[in-house]
């Protein structure tokens, strides 16, 4: 007999818990509480209980109710408490599945099912960053390839093509992004530190290329040459950036790994021949 509240193992007998303390009877359930076999999970996003530590090398630990789920690529459990079940499928199917890939993820996504109460799953960043928690409430926001990092089973991921040639040449992230939609909380993972921004209607700002992390569908995402021959010459910043013309909500970052790999190579060891 598991106490719901907190998930510990109490005898037939008890009274309380021995770990929280909360008060037990009908056979070691709180008064207060239903029946376990009719206990539904919570569908509201703001229900999903999580913390976020690490600092730079971040992981997300999210507490299941009985019978909640998540879903994450293939490999990004770190670790789970032993009441609960991982289940591999495709996720919406193989049409879909390829999607993701073209996107920066897996074939396969993998289900975790809580089968007792306050159950614990911890997953890991894959790089140096941040993990941004957003709750989409019905709205839909694209992210960069292989932002996503693991969501709520009532959260869709799919593959967002970009309509602009020269968004998908020279954005930074190919054709192919990320389309997150439907409702709960997802979480995606930044590169960097993150900054968020809300742009009003026909605000824009302009970013250098490979910073944008994420941004609501209803934000115009293009990008333009830079202008002036000095300024593609010796500005540093390439010829394009990325413009991104509100309304809607911005997820900015403050490195991209390409740029990173790229200032850390000249300080790699070379091999002798």
């Amino acid at each position: 007999m598991f106490c719901p509240s907190c998930g510990e193992n109490t005898s037939e007998n008890a009274k309380f818990c021995g770990k929280c303390g909360a008060s037990l009877d009908n056979a070691g359930w709180p008064a207060s509480a239903a029946q376990p076999q009719t206990q539904q999970p919570s569908t509201s996003s703001s229900s999903l209980r999580y913390t976020i530590f690490g600092g730079n090398l971040p992981a997300v630990s999210i507490r299941l109710g009985l019978g909640e789920s998540i879903y994450t690529q293939s490999g990004g459990m770190t670790w789970m408490d032993s009441g609960i079940t991982m289940t591999t499928n495709m996720q919406g199917g193989f049409m879909k599945g390829l999607g993701r890939m073209f996107s920066g993820d897996s074939l396969f996504m993998a289900t975790y099912t809580s089968t007792m109460p306050d159950q614990e799953i911890v997953i890991a960043s894959s790089f140096p960053g941040s993990i941004s928690p957003i709750e989409l409430a019905g709205r839909s926001v694209i992210a960069q390839k292989s932002a996503f990092l693991c969501a709520q089973t009532s959260v869709t991921l799919s593959a967002y093509v970009t309509k602009s040639i020269g968004a998908g040449l020279f954005g930074g992230e190919g054709f192919i992004l990320q389309r997150l939609s439907g409702t709960g909380t997802v979480f995606i993972e930044i590169d960097g530190s993150l900054v968020e921004r809300v742009l009003a209607p026909g605000e824009r700002i302009k970013v250098d290329t490979g910073n944008v992390a994420a941004f609501e569908e209803t934000v115009q995402y293009q990008v333009e040459m830079v202008k002036g021959f000095k300024n593609i010459l010796f500005g540093g910043e390439g010829l394009f950036l990325t413009t991104l013309t509100g309304p809607g909500k911005v997820w900015l970052q403050t490195m991209t790994l390409p740029g990173f790999a790229k200032q850390i190579i000249p300080f790699l060891p070379k091999s002798s021949s």
